[in-house]
């Protein structure tokens, strides 16, 4: 037996799969989650807790380089979040619809 939740969820799922999966939502979490990410790495290079990673950085990092990486880094985080959201989501609903069919069969 579902519940409404579920219910919702399986009518909700059904009518936007497509619409999610394109959804820029989800992209902009990741996005921020990556650039946080960066935020923080860039924070423990120029906080200077470890001089000699610092020194070496300065000496052989290019900062366009680095920041290109971070850049990098958070649209890979944007995408894989997006996509992980989508498959997670389209999981669910074919373990409900799955659920509910095997309900139906066992009522019968």
């Amino acid at each position: 037996m579902l519940t409404k939740e579920e219910e919702a969820f399986i009518q909700f799922w059904e009518k936007n799969s497509v619409q999610q999966k394109h959804s820029t939502r989800p992209f902009m979490i990741g996005l921020s989650a990556g650039f946080v990410l960066g935020i923080s790495l860039i924070a423990v290079v120029f906080s200077g807790w470890y001089e000699r990673a610092n020194m070496v950085a300065n000496s052989r990092l290019s900062s366009v380089v680095f920041l290109l990486a971070i850049l990098g880094i958070s649209f890979f985080m944007a995408f894989m979040y997006r996509k992980f959201r989508w498959e997670t989501n389209e999981q669910r609903y074919r373990e409900l619809l799955a659920r509910k069919k095997s309900h139906e069969k066992n009522n019968r």
